[in-house]
């Protein structure tokens, strides 16, 4: 028998590159997630099926459930992926501590409610309100994954006020709880139930402004 030299190289079997393995497992991830947020947009949570799913996703079955064991699994997935794309974003670097705090809490307002008058947020929120009797869990998945960890953010962002003593509260998550509510008045509930509102640009910062007073009115450091 031949004796190895130590600089022999071995070559995996099937040529197998890790790296490679996981960009391709991530990429398939992905296009399951776009296809899945697709179906239950359209569709709702009860009337989408894991074989609408692979088949606007592209994949077979067996890989479907290769990646999520359910729908359930899945759906919760497809929260958390919308609640790091579309919500997290519209938070992040909330401090912007170049503003006052009022000016601060006003661009924060026009960043979370652009988000939440966008077509796939309107949707999933009304999923989430037509199926959580039945199925209890997906509120909950949307609690969590969704507005939990904004208002988790929110906290944060009114701690960094309250240390810097332009906020006065003694509960920061109430206080976040009353900001999000603030942001959802006049054009967020009308959209969610289809009635007529202006939602242009000009509608979104004035209603904005108006929350980043109130808030300030509630919370913010007596003169």
């Amino acid at each position: 028998m031949d004796r190895l030299n130590k600089n022999d190289t071995f070559a995996s079997p099937d040529n197998e590159d890790p790296a490679r393995d996981s960009a391709a497992c991530n990429a398939k991830r992905r296009q399951i997630l776009d296809g899945a947020e697709a179906i239950f947009l359209e569709s709702g949570y009860e009337g989408a099926s894991m074989s609408q799913i692979a088949c606007r996703a592209g994949v077979s079955k067996g890989t479907l459930y290769n990646h999520f064991e359910n729908k359930a699994a899945l759906f919760g997935a497809v929260i958390e992926d919308l609640s790091r794309g579309k919500l997290a974003p519209a938070i992040c670097q909330s401090h912007l501590t170049a503003m006052t705090c009022e000016e601060s809490a006003t661009k924060l307002a026009e960043r979370f409610i652009t988000v939440l008058l966008q077509p796939g947020p309107l949707r999933l929120y009304r999923i989430i309100v037509s199926e959580a009797p039945h199925f209890p869990v997906l509120a909950d998945t949307f609690w969590r994954h969704g507005f939990g960890r904004t208002l988790k953010t929110m906290t944060d962002w009114i701690g960094h006020w309250v240390e810097r003593g332009d906020i006065v509260t003694d509960d920061p998550l109430f206080a976040a709880e009353q900001f999000m509510a603030l942001c959802q008045t006049r054009l967020v509930q009308r959209k969610r139930f289809e009635l007529p509102v202006d939602c242009s640009e000009e509608q979104i910062h004035d209603v904005a402004r108006r929350v980043g007073k109130a808030f300030m009115a509630i919370n913010g450091r007596p003169s």
